[in-house]
């Protein structure tokens, strides 16, 4: 296996559309890496320089030790897996997962041996006779990445292969991929939109957008601090609160205080952001809901008020929307909550907002950047 180096790679294509702006991404052998990002974030087109379906505008490109900006595709010695199984539909498995090693011209005993060791590993041994067409869509993406696999090379890459999949099989799949990721030690470099899939696959994930990488990191790190309020919106389900606040300092301490909520600030907290003026972001696991009687301003330690606005049962916990009170008005801004079931408010019913201090993420209105 190897490792994987993007060095400020530029891509622009004749129309004019920029995919990747000043991209530097550095993938150790080994190591499980997703990029992810919203439609049009340049994560395929990264993906596309490291196989060398795509050639660089600016930048190289690195597997291992050699510089394979300029090598052909063919020469990188990668495997890509695509959102399509790209079967041969009149092959058996066992042809279709022995294909690439046949066109490399390597010896019959040794492919049949490599298919049926891989077959086994991904639970296909009892399918290897049957044509893709008698396969459920799950196993022909098993068929896909078996066919990869054989092939031992130096790394592996994934461009969106769960996304024909239902819910149940790419929950079943991910499982896979992790299994297989553990077994063969392989360089793996994968690509989706979908956050959940990014969170459980990947070793550490790269988020992208407008073609520039946002964050690189470890999954709960990416999750606990994003470095910008696009992290901060797109990782996570549901996704982020955010408010319009200013910082101002007092006898009391330090509050933040806009968009109908009042909060003190932990005064570490203050110091590290600045002047502000900032945006608050909670998560909605990090939002607590108590009931307020409708003839009262809420509970002195209450960061906020509002009206319940709609609740959303999901099974194991129930997500809260509330239309918080502002200048006596119910007409303020929304905030999310995820609570259990047992404690959910009844829609209509008023409560007041209290956010875990643990819970607070502040971001530069200006440039979008974490400030504490």
């Amino acid at each position: 296996m190897a490792s994987v180096r993007l060095e400020d790679v530029h891509k622009t294509y004749p129309n004019g559309h920029v995919a990747a702006r000043g991209l530097d991404l550095s993938i150790e052998d080994g190591e499980f890496v997703v990029l992810v990002g919203p439609s049009g974030c340049g994560k395929s087109t990264a993906l596309r320089i490291v196989a060398g379906l795509e050639t660089p505008t600016e930048g190289r490109v690195w597997i291992g030790d050699r510089d394979c900006t300029e090598v052909p595709a063919q020469d990188r010695d990668i495997a890509m897996v695509f959102q399509s199984y790209a079967l041969y539909p009149h092959m058996t498995i066992r042809d279709n997962m022995g294909f690439g090693l046949r066109m490399r011209r390597h010896d019959a005993a040794q492919i049949r041996e490599r298919v049926e060791r891989v077959a086994a590993a991904l639970g296909l041994e009892e399918f290897l006779d049957r044509k893709p067409g008698q396969l459920s869509g799950g196993q022909r993406q098993r068929v896909a990445l078996g066919r990869a696999i054989v092939r031992e090379p130096q790394a592996f890459l994934f461009d969106e292969p769960l996304s024909n999949l239902d819910a149940r099989l790419r929950v079943q799949t991910r499982a896979e991929l992790r299994r297989m990721h553990r077994r063969l030690g392989a360089t793996m470099v994968y690509v989706t939109h979908d956050q959940e899939e990014a969170m459980t696959l990947g070793d550490r994930v790269a988020v992208l957008n407008d073609g520039i990488l946002q964050q690189y990191g470890a999954p709960l790190d990416v999750y606990r601090r994003p470095a910008n309020r696009f992290v901060a919106g797109f990782v996570g389900s549901p996704s982020m609160n955010f408010f319009e606040v200013e910082l101002r300092r007092g006898d009391g301490g330090p509050r933040l205080a806009g968009d109908a909520l009042d909060r003190a600030l932990p005064p570490g907290l203050a110091e590290r952001a600045g002047a502000g003026p900032f945006t608050l972001g909670v998560r909605p696991h990090d939002v607590e809901l108590s009931p307020s009687p409708e003839t009262r301003d809420g509970a002195p330690e209450a960061d906020a008020r509002g009206r319940v606005d709609v609740v959303e049962p999901l099974g194991a916990a129930t997500l809260v929307h509330v239309r918080l009170s502002a200048a006596g008005s119910t007409d303020g801004p929304e905030v999310r909550a995820i609570v259990p079931p047992e404690r959910a408010p009844a829609e209509g019913a008023w409560v007041d907002v209290q956010v875990r201090a643990d819970g607070l993420h502040l971001f530069d209105q200006a440039t979008g950047r974490r400030a504490g």
